[in-house]
Formats: structure tokens, C-alpha cells, sequence
């Protein structure tokens, strides 16, 4: 079969492509992000009629996926981890619906915080909502568990969970194809009323979905995802989970692993594989790219005397990546750190890009604040958020996607009179309108500042679904006209700029500035291409 040099995503995008799905939504989010557009820019994908267009948020974007599903075909839905929590409420329904066309959930996980707010691992929600999870060690396994994922749950009726981390999904290697197959027919649930939950309906399907689980688990066995490798040292065994199991690997590469070893790439956890483990060595490791669920469930469920360590006893890092250097120490390797790398450049942090429009609305904001001080900015989480670091220091929060209007509406009602929020555009739309309805609803005495620059900018310039509708929007949501201004944040207009959001932060209501000026970074990506178009007519 064909052998392509992809990312972990892109293996998993090219899986689904391969495995027969109808339909893939998405919000963007990193590490999440390449799998939508490797399948929006897959010739395959647009042949086959695969919808694959950004929604408006994780949480729309869970509900189409699980709307495909009822439909009798398979689909995928993808997010970062902190997007499963917008989407929480759909996901941890949607095993008790079930899956009637195969659902795959892609959940990103970004140790160390990369590019996120937290750590936190989608293990967890998977484990909460009883709902199988599959965890590659490498690409390949990616690409052949996202085909196995959509198999399973289809013949569980049930969705899947594809937990995967940074490394994984950014980092490239070979993978082997299979043979792709056709995408399901139309066909709806057998009982029509699976989807409803009503009280009576949900408390049956509840009781289905527990007593599936000793299925699922026999599944976790019987797939070979999940294998004890035997060794000789039996003073201590190993679990490693997901990419943990390729960090342990190239410790011993030209080598060989004396220690048994337990690998674990699907969930529900096998008990009996774990419980072997377990009697036959003096102690355990366990190696977690993520927070320590495996590690706390031994410890209160073999709590029988035996050593077990990890990341809660210090014998790995309690926060941030797992990698071979930290899993080889954790082993008894020593890894000799060398001589350190001289500074020849001093270190710069992120800024944002020369000519952004975000600085130009920031620096009017900065100066139209003056009279009032520092310390009113609640922000929101998008390019604009480096407004935080020098030279602006303009915003003093970022806490979750749409948080910067309701945190501005309760400063105002404690008292902290006049209150800024500044949100993109495309996060508005994924979750501010919800707060803005409310600061109407209250007429709180609250400036909004909606940094319109026609993009999802901070994850590379996907269409932003707000874009051409922001005005409208703030207008049904019944912000009064007078209140509402379109400025062009450029340096010539400074003054006119300040002296309108001066004016508005007198106003004791809400009020909504759009700064509107096209991403710098999209604008020169269209440029360039106009300039090589005009040369290819020539």
C-alpha cells in the first residue's frame, strides 16, 4: 500500500478519509487544528463529498458530528483539550444516545501549555462519560486506531474518544495506507427515539450504556492495542501509556528492555493485564503523558503493600511532557546533560506582528484609559492577548474562550466603573454573544472592544464565522446603534479612535467598538497569491 510522510494529525485525517467518513467538524485549536485542513485541502476528501468546514465552536461542532451519526454515517469531530469542555455537555450525552453512524472524538492534549490555558487530560472525560479511549504511541498507530475507532463504534454503538498530545500530532514519520473503503448510506436508528433523552428513555439507555463497559474492556484486550511485553527484572514493571511507551522505546534503541512492560493505548483499562503485572513484579512505573489517572486508580485499587511511582511520588515531573530524557532517568538511566548551549541571542518574547491591527486599537484604548488607570481590561484568548507584554501592557485577563464580556459585566457590578472587554472575532462568535446578550439584558456600564480582523488569526488564518456578520449581530442582540462604532485601527486615524472609545467609556450602558482592519499575516498571504496569479496569465 501507498506510504505517505505525514503528522500525527495528518495520519489520523488521512485515516478518516480512508475509513469511509461522511463529515468532519472542527473549531480550530492547537494541536488539533492540521486535521480539518489536511481534509479541506485533500483532493480524496472533496471527490468524496467529506464536508469538512469550520463550525462555530467545539460544542456545534460535537451536536452536526452527532446529527451525522444518527444519519447512519461516520464522522469526526476534532478539538483541543480545553475545547471538550465547551463541548462537555454534548459529549458526555452522547453516550448515552450512543452512535448509530461511527463517531470519533479527536481530543488534542497540549503538556507543557504550549499554546493553552491548562494541562489537562481528555482521559478523564472519556473515563467519565464511559466511553471507550484510544491512545497512539506513534503515527501509524494513529492512522490504523482512527479506522479501528469509527469499527468499534459502530459495533458498539457507542462514540470514541482518539486522545492524542503535542508531539504526537506535530511531529512527522511514515506511515502505511490501507485499502479505503466507502462511506455508510443513509440510514436512521433502528429505534427512533434513542436520541430523545427524556428522563425515562436516558435512565434505560444509562443502564445499556454501564453494562456495556465489561465489552468494552474485553475489547481493550482483544484489539492488541494493549499488550504485556515479558522481561527477565521483575524488581520493577512498567506501564506506559500512549506516546509514554515510545519515550521508554528510545531509551533502548539498539538495546534491550529487561523489565516487563505493560503498553496501553486503549481504554477501559485492562484489570487482569494490570493485575498480572502487578504480581509478578516487586514494584511499578507508570509513564503518563498527561495527568496521573492511571497512577491514582493503582493506588486505591492495588493498594496491597507494592511500590508504585510516577508523577505523584517526584519520580517524574508532576506537570509538563513526558520525553525519553525524564523516562530515562525515571528508569535508572543516566543522561549526561553536557556542556551548556552559550546565549548568543537574548531571549524575546511573542509580540505581536509588525503592523497588526490589534496593536493600533490597543494603543488608543492605552491612552483613551488614562484618566481612569490601570486595570480594567478583561481580554480574551486570540492573537490580541500579547497585548498583556510589553510595550502595550493593555488587557489584565485571559481565563477561557468568551470570558472577557461576562468578567467585565461582574467588575461593573462590583463596582469597577467603567469596565473593557476586548474579544476577537472569531471568538465572539464561539462563545462572547451569549455574554453580550447578557450586558444588554443588565445595560451594564461596560465598553466592548470586538478586534475584528476577518480571521481565526492565532491558529493560521482559517475563515472566521463571524466574518461579514459582526454588525448585524450586535445589532439583533440590541446594543442601541448610537453605541455601536466601526473604527479603522490605523495610526493616522489615532486621535478620532481615542476620542470615540473616550466617549464611551463615559457612557453608563453598553457599548460596542469594532476595530476592523484585515490580518496583516492573511493580507500578505492574498497578496502573494494575486502576484503569482497575474505572473502564470503573463
Amino acid at each position: 500500500m501507498q506510504k505517505l510522510l505525514l503528522l500525527g494529525d495528518e495520519a489520523i485525517a488521512q485515516a478518516a478519509i480512508d475509513g469511509g467518513m461522511s463529515g468532519i467538524y472542527a473549531y480550530p485549536g492547537t494541536p488539533s487544528t492540521e486535521i480539518m485542513e489536511y481534509i479541506q485541502a485533500s483532493k480524496t476528501a472533496k471527490e468524496n463529498n467529506i464536508r469538512a468546514m469550520w463550525s462555530a465552536n467545539e460544542k456545534t461542532a460535537m451536536e452536526s458530528a452527532l446529527g451525522m451519526s444518527y444519519a447512519g454515517k461516520r464522522a469526526m469531530v476534532c478539538m483541543k483539550h480545553v475545547g471538550l469542555n465547551v463541548a462537555a455537555d454534548a459529549f458526555v450525552n452522547s453516550a448515552i444516545t450512543g452512535a448509530n453512524g461511527g463517531l470519533v472524538v479527536v481530543a488534542a492534549d497540549d503538556p507543557s501549555m504550549h499554546s493553552s490555558q491548562n494541562e489537562q487530560d481528555s482521559r478523564f472525560y472519556g473515563k467519565f462519560a464511559f466511553i471507550p479511549i484510544l491512545e497512539p504511541s506513534n503515527q501509524q498507530e494513529a492512522y490504523d486506531m482512527t479506522r479501528y475507532a469509527f469499527e468499534l463504534s459502530e459495533k458498539m454503538r457507542i462514540p470514541v474518544m482518539l486522545r492524542i498530545t503535542t508531539r504526537l500530532a506535530h511531529s512527522r514519520t511514515g506511515i502505511v495506507r490501507g485499502e479505503q473503503i466507502k462511506q455508510n448510506e443513509i440510514s436512521l436508528p433502528d429505534n427512533l427515539r434513542q436520541f430523545v433523552l427524556l428522563p425515562a428513555i436516558a435512565r434505560k439507555q444509562y443502564r445499556e450504556l454501564l453494562g456495556k463497559q465489561q465489552q468494552l474492556e474485553a475489547a481493550s484486550v482483544e484489539s492488541g492495542y494493549n499488550r504485556l511485553i515479558e522481561g527477565t527484572d521483575k524488581s520493577v514493571g512498567i506501564i506506559a501509556c500512549g506516546l509514554g511507551f515510545n519515550y521508554l522505546m528510545e531509551n533502548f534503541v539498539g538495546g534491550t528492555l529487561k523489565n516487563p512492560v505493560l503498553k496501553i493505548s486503549q481504554y477501559p483499562l485492562p484489570l487482569d493485564m494490570v493485575n498480572e503485572l502487578y504480581e509478578s513484579c516487586d514494584s511499578l512505573l507508570v509513564l503518563e503523558d498527561g495527568y496521573p489517572i492511571i497512577e491514582e486508580q493503582l493506588r486505591g485499587m492495588l493498594n496491597k503493600g507494592k511500590t508504585i511511582k510516577g508523577r505523584l511520588d517526584g519520580t517524574l515531573p508532576r506537570d509538563g511532557e513526558l520525553d525519553p530524557v525524564n523516562v530515562g532517568v525515571a528508569i535508572g538511566k543516566t543522561h549526561e546533560s553536557g556542556e551548556a548551549i552559550p546565549a548568543l541571542v537574548k531571549n524575546r518574547p511573542p509580540q505581536l506582528c509588525d503592523g497588526c491591527s490589534h496593536t493600533d486599537a490597543f494603543l488608543a484604548l492605552n491612552e483613551a484609559l488614562l484618566e481612569y488607570g490601570r486595570g480594567r481590561v478583561f481580554s480574551d484568548i486570540g492573537c490580541y492577548t500579547l497585548s498583556a507584554l510589553e510595550p502595550l501592557e493593555s488587557i489584565n485577563s485571559c481565563v477561557d474562550m468568551g470570558a472577557s464580556i461576562t468578567m467585565a459585566i461582574g467588575a461593573a457590578d462590583a463596582g469597577l466603573v467603567p469596565a473593557v472587554a476586548a474579544i476577537g472575532d472569531s471568538t465572539f462568535t464561539h462563545s462572547g454573544m451569549t455574554g453580550l446578550l447578557d450586558a444588554v439584558n443588565n445595560n451594564s456600564p461596560i465598553t466592548i472592544l470586538i478586534l475584528d480582523n476577518s480571521t481565526t488569526g492565532m491558529t493560521g488564518g482559517q475563515t472566521s464565522s463571524a466574518y461579514g456578520k459582526i454588525d448585524d449581530i450586535v445589532r439583533g442582540i440590541g446594543v442601541p446603534e448610537a453605541h455601536i462604532h466601526v473604527l479603522k485601527p490605523l495610526r493616522k486615524y489615532h486621535e478620532e479612535n481615542t476620542a470615540i472609545i473616550r466617549q464611551e467609556l463615559a457612557y453608563q450602558g453598553v457599548s460596542v467598538i469594532i476595530p476592523r482592519r484585515e490580518c496583516i499575516q492573511t493580507l500578505k498571504r492574498k497578496m502573494r497569491q494575486k502576484a503569482k496569479a497575474k505572473a502564470l496569465n503573463i
